[in-house]
């Protein structure tokens, strides 16, 4: 019987520290992660500071215009080189002014010239890869990873087709979610909507129709798509214009591993991105978009609906997830794999078991 069922995790990928540490040093920090938005750094010197796999980084926006991403480490003596976001001509190092090109070459340094075979062309910031999604900066560690329409075929493209503007957006609200879980915990609760009729009155009673949800992974890649109708006009927690193609319509898209879009019914994008900080604390942020960043008091109003309901609630679970994972009387239950898929089923988690379970089996971790 056991052999029939897919069952979850060992409790240990959640709740031990030296399962995180290999996650960190090798599957989080050879795939791709959120950085940030573009529209952040729309002029010659804009930078903003992120931090990904326990590595502090930067993107800064070039002379050429273009958008590179660095370790934010002085190559002398170590320091860190910028702190927040900012613009800046050059990159100067707080401790010893060394100084830096906006694409990452060594420019000066005080007394280098009068020290005996010192040679500034052969010192460079450590580049990071790094790639432009949609507006969206994505950073990864691995400098031979695949290009992220490998990892994510048709992503793209599908977001443009049910966000029209999504060349035009900015980001008007980040909002700050600390979790007291695994990632994968706050992963996994976001990758099913088992619990949504039961746990998210809102979301099933006001935004979608939860009988028509599914979950599937896609064929190529690492992506689980969300699929599903918004609630009747009547139902509805806010006004949507059904004129515009895919105005009734949910669809997300989860980026393996630690990335989602959202195109809320009414074409509305919003984003969440995971970072990993500790073997049970991790920090989900919350993007919501709107065109150029402008104002707008019904995306506010999305949003304030969205973390007093569906957020808060999602916290409060994952957070008891995490501790009956430490409880001595937990073994890993069979997933509800329906063959028929739909709402009331897990193959999403199963699909995501297989993903962690390859990557930590394996150094080589491929699309």
């Amino acid at each position: 019987m056991r052999d029939s069922l897919a069952y979850s995790l060992d409790a240990a990928y959640y709740t031990d520290p030296a399962v995180f540490d290999r996650e960190v040093a090798s599957l989080l920090s050879r795939t791709w992660q959120f950085a940030g938005h573009a529209s952040s750094v729309p002029k010659p010197g804009d930078y903003f500071t992120f931090e990904i796999a326990g590595q502090n980084l930067f993107c800064i926006r070039g002379r050429d215009h273009a958008v590179r991403c660095f370790y934010n480490v002085c190559q002398h003596r170590a320091h860190e080189l910028l702190e927040g976001d900012g613009n800046t001509r050059v990159v100067v190092c707080p401790y010893h002014a060394w100084t830096y090109e906006l694409s990452g070459e060594f420019r000066a340094g005080p007394n280098t010239r009068s020290v005996r075979g010192f040679d500034g062309s052969k010192i460079c910031l450590e580049e990071v890869r790094c790639e432009d999604f949609n507006g969206f900066l994505f950073a990864n560690l691995d400098k031979n990873a695949s290009q992220m329409d490998e990892w994510y075929p048709g992503v793209r493209d599908e977001i443009r087709e049910y966000v029209p503007d999504v060349d035009d957006l900015a980001p008007l609200e980040w909002i700050e979610i600390p979790e007291r879980c695994n990632w994968k915990v706050s992963v996994e609760n976001y990758s099913e909507c088992y619990h949504c009729p039961l746990n998210h009155k809102t979301f099933s009673q006001g935004v979608v129709k939860p009988e028509t949800y599914d979950i599937q992974p896609l064929q190529k890649g690492r992506v689980l798509r969300h699929t599903t109708e918004c609630q009747s006009l009547e139902a509805m927690t806010y006004d949507i214009d059904m004129s515009v193609p895919h105005a009734g319509e949910y669809r997300s898209w989860f980026l393996w591993p630690a990335t989602s879009f959202q195109c809320y019914p009414g074409n509305v994008l919003n984003t969440y991105h995971w970072r990993a900080e500790k073997v049970d604390r991790c920090t989900v942020w919350r993007g919501w978009f709107t065109g150029n960043g402008e104002e707008s008091a019904a995306i506010r109003d999305l949003a304030i609906q969205d973390i007093r309901t569906t957020v808060a609630e999602d916290v409060k679970l994952v957070e008891s997830v995490q501790r009956g994972l430490g409880s001595k009387g937990y073994r890993p239950g069979p997933l509800v794999i329906d063959p028929e898929c739909g709402v009331n089923s897990e193959h999403s988690i199963r699909a995501l078991h297989q993903w962690v379970r390859e990557a930590m089996r394996c150094d080589n971790i491929t699309p």
